[in-house]
C-alpha cells in the first residue's frame, strides 16, 4: 500500500546537526506535498518552534497539519486551530513541582505561550529550551499559577548523571499515571497518558482517514518509540538510539550534513525513486 502520511521528527531527524533544514530535505518534502502526501512534523516543540522551519517547507496551508508538545497537541499549521488536545492539570502540575523538589532534578512547565519555572535559580537547560522554541520564561511561585491553568507538557531537566538519579527514585505509581519520554539525556518530559507521538499520529490520521498501513514515521529518539510503533512503516535514523532501531523495519541514513536521511527515505519510500 502506498504512503499517504510521513511523520517526522525534528531534532535529530529533519534537523542537521546544525539545527537546519537543508536544501535537499526543502526540495524533497516539497515534492511529498505536491504529490498529495502529507508531511507532518512530530515535536516535542510548540507550535512557535515549528512554525519558520514549516514556512521553508511549505508546509503552512489549510490543509496542513504539526503534532507538538509531544503529540500533546495537533494543530492545523495555518491557523493553529487544535484539533486535539491531552493537557496537565493545575493538580498535576503542582503534584510534579513537589516531586521535582523531592528527587532533587529542576522542572519547567510548558502551555502553548510560555515556559514557567518556580525555580528561582533558573536552570540553563529552560534558557536553552525558551532560545530553541521562541518561548518566553516566566517565574512564577506555585502559589501564583491560576487554579484553571493547563500545561501541555512538564519537563524534568538537569545534567544527564542528576537526572538519571532523580529518575531512579521516582516511585512507580507515577509511571501508571503520566508518560514519561525520554526527549533529551537532560529533558525527561511528563506527559498526559493520552498524550504522546503515537496517540497524536494515530487521532491526525484517523481524521483524515488514513489508514494506519498508509503511515511512514521517522525519528531518532525515545520520544519517538509510540510514533513508530504505530506506524506501518516505521523508519529510524542511523544516528538513533538502539531502543528504536530494534523497533524499525527501515534504517535510513543520519541526519547529519550529505547524508539527508529524512530526505533520503521520503523519496525511497514514499517517492518511490
Amino acid at each position: 500500500m502506498s504512503i499517504k502520511l510521513v511523520a517526522v521528527d525534528m531534532d535529530g531527524t529533519l534537523l542537521n546537526e546544525n539545527n537546519v533544514l537543508s536544501p535537499k530535505t526543502i526540495e524533497v518534502v516539497k515534492a511529498a506535498k505536491a504529490q498529495g502526501i502529507k508531511v507532518v512534523l512530530c515535536t516535542g516543540r510548540p507550535l512557535t518552534g515549528v512554525t519558520p522551519f514549516l514556512h521553508e517547507l511549505g508546509l503552512t496551508d489549510s490543509s496542513d497539519y504539526v503534532i507538538t508538545f509531544n503529540g500533546a497537541l495537533v494543530q492545523n499549521t495555518a491557523t493553529g486551530e487544535i484539533l486535539v488536545r491531552h493537557t496537565l492539570t493545575h493538580a498535576q502540575y503542582l503534584e510534579l513541582e513537589t516531586l521535582s523538589r523531592t528527587i532533587g532534578v529542576h522542572l519547567h512547565a510548558e502551555d502553548d505561550q510560555f515556559i514557567y519555572t518556580a525555580n528561582r535559580d533558573i536552570s540553563p537547560y529552560t534558557i536553552g529550551e525558551s532560545a530553541l522554541v521562541n518561548m518566553p520564561i516566566k517565574f512564577r511561585h506555585v502559589d501564583e499559577i491560576a487554579p484553571d491553568k493547563a500545561f501541555s507538557k512538564v519537563m524534568l531537566i538537569d545534567d544527564p548523571e542528576v537526572l538519571a538519579e532523580g529518575k531512579a527514585k521516582i516511585p512507580a505509581d507515577f509511571f501508571d499515571r503520566y508518560q514519561f519520554v525520554q526527549s533529551e539525556p537532560y529533558f525527561l518530559e511528563v506527559l498526559n497518558t493520552k498524550a504522546g507521538k503515537g496517540n497524536g499520529l494515530r487521532d491526525l490520521a484517523n481524521a483524515l482517514n488514513i489508514d494506519q498501513s498508509e503511515v511512514m514515521a521517522v525519528g531518532d529518539q525515545g520520544n519517538d518509540l509510540s510514533m513508530l510503533a504505530y506506524a506501518g512503516l516505521p523508519v529510524a535514523m542511523d544516528n538513533a538510539i538502539p531502543e528504536l532501531k530494534k523497533i524499525a523495519k527501515v534504517i535510513t541514513k543520519s541526519n547529519h550534513l550529505g547524508q539527508d536521511g529524512v530526505a533520503y527515505a521520503i523519496e525511497k519510500y514514499a517517492l518511490n525513486k
